[in-house]
């Protein structure tokens, strides 16, 4: 797609409200134009990134910033470089992607609650997932995490699987005991419940979140693929819009339980406490010092 086909896209979706979107590969930094992309949605939107490093320098890190970006996560999965780089299959991931936290912590407007480590969480890493927690401690920057999606469009389980039934509870222990995982502590109290076959319903998947392909095909989710109900290239917005909300499989769908899908859980519908206060004290790429302004009014 050209930049004006984003800049339309950005546009049609902002019809139906400013939304936080998410630019994802593959590896969107290959893109010469990403940084055109992120101010074309930040245009009217909240754009996140997320990266596997390799690619970023200072000069780009602070063009993106400029653009308009909002937050971005750096995927690093292993805790060694060993593990990390051979899970990528290139030698000097595992370095790169430490680098380039490096720089986007430095260059980020609002500092480390802009940046983030991001890790699938797998059976073969969740024993170690402790010791990537230091490591993003130690780079000065917050850490997500997400549950590996081994059943939908394109996905499968012949490299990594799910982990055991218990990793939930394993993961809310550690975010007691360290307040830059900033995951949901309601997103992490329901990963047992999946693991265990009680999954919450309904999914908002098409209602309140939506997925776009690298050819503006729209989908309700990234898990989804083959429910495609038009192209915002060429669509009009309320079209879209309407075949997404009258999709009837991902209503009832429990095939995964993916961070998208428990941050929107968190964060739409009936207002939640918790996960509001969660939300602006890591998430929230807001300044602090304006927080205590505000306050103090």
């Amino acid at each position: 797609m050209t930049i004006e086909d984003f800049e339309v896209i950005s546009a049609k979706l902002a019809e139906g409200g400013s939304m936080v979107v998410s630019i994802e590969g593959g590896e969107p930094l290959l893109r010469h134009d990403i940084v055109e992309i992120v101010r074309a949605f930040g245009r009217y939107h909240h754009p996140i990134l997320f990266t596997n490093g390799w690619r970023v320098t200072p000069g780009l890190a602070r063009d993106l910033w400029a653009a308009g970006l909002s937050e971005i996560g750096v995927s690093i999965d292993y805790a060694t470089e060993e593990r990390h780089d051979a899970h990528r299959g290139k030698k000097g991931t595992f370095v790169a992607a430490l680098a380039a936290l490096d720089i986007l912590r430095d260059t980020a407007p609002h500092g480390r609650r802009q940046v983030a480590m991001m890790t699938v969480v797998m059976h073969d890493n969740v024993d170690a997932f402790e010791d990537l927690l230091r490591l993003s401690a130690e780079k000065g920057v917050n850490h997500q995490c997400t549950l590996i999606s081994t059943t939908g469009d394109g996905r499968h389980d012949r490299g990594q699987q799910q982990p055991a039934s218990d990793t939930g509870k394993r993961l809310l222990d550690l975010k007691h005991r360290y307040p830059h995982f900033v995951s949901f502590t309601g997103y992490l109290e329901g990963v047992d419940r999946f693991l265990n076959g009680e999954v919450r319903s309904p999914c908002w998947a098409g209602e309140r979140f939506l997925n776009i392909d690298h050819m503006g095909e729209v989908s309700p989710c990234i898990e989804k693929l083959h429910l495609s109900v038009g192209n915002l290239r060429r669509d009009p917005w309320s079209v879209v819009a309407e075949k997404l909300a009258a999709l009837e499989e991902t209503k009832h769908c429990t095939s995964c339980y993916t961070s998208c899908r428990g941050f929107v859980e968190e964060m739409s519908g009936f207002p939640r406490v918790r996960s509001w206060q969660e939300f602006f004290g890591g998430f929230a790429s807001v300044n602090r010092a304006k927080q205590q302004a505000g306050r103090a009014s």
